[in-house]
């Protein structure tokens, strides 16, 4: 199994990434056997989305979609930014093919200096996942700039937080790859209710 962590940030000393490299810490420390994978959007050279199919993007762009296309779970976190996710995060939404991450499990951390901005995990992120078609899980963390201190998180109840996602992520992530075991088997039609 494979969770990657994705931090949709620019900036050089992120209190997203270090969230969402705690989370990823979490996942790996309670299961040793999964691989978990941190990209950081500051990292890499990702170009700008221009229409094309995703297959032909070369370096850092197909690296990147080659990588979230084939992990089996994720953790992303963005700092908000006037309501919303970066335009960084954004791109790379745009960038992935469209079944990228259907069926796959999302966990989201958001890290903003208001108390208001929690609500873009609802209105913005879900959303965007739900378009996706992934399974979000229950929990979303929002962390707030008092739950840092020196750009470490300093607040337990978020530790708590954390570690209950990355768990969530990875669980959810088993139940899903066990519902696909024996794929080859004709799907069972649904009754539509009238």
């Amino acid at each position: 199994m494979k969770i990657i962590g994705l931090t949709g940030s620019l900036s050089s000393s992120s209190k997203t990434f270090n969230a969402v490299d705690k989370a990823l810490d979490f996942a790996k420390y309670n299961n040793p056997e999964i691989e978990t994978i941190h990209l950081h959007l500051k990292d890499l050279s990702v170009g700008f989305c221009d229409g094309r199919d995703p297959a032909l993007y070369e370096g850092d762009t197909k690296h990147l979609i080659d990588q979230l296309s084939s992990a089996d779970g994720y953790i992303i976190g963005s700092p908000i930014y006037r309501g919303t996710y970066t335009g960084a995060l954004k791109n790379v939404f745009d960038l992935i093919p469209n079944d990228a991450l259907r069926g796959k499990v999302v966990g989201f951390i958001a890290t903003g200096g208001t108390y208001h901005h929690y609500l873009a995990l609802e209105h913005q992120f879900k959303p965007l996942a739900g378009y996706f078609k992934a399974h979000v899980v229950p929990g979303s963390v929002y962390i707030h700039n008092e739950h840092f201190t020196n750009k470490e998180i300093s607040s337990y109840e978020i530790l708590e937080r954390l570690e209950a996602l990355a768990s969530d992520v990875v669980s959810l992530t088993r139940l899903i790859d066990k519902r696909f075991e024996g794929a080859d088997q004709p799907a069972i039609p649904r009754k539509v209710l009238v």
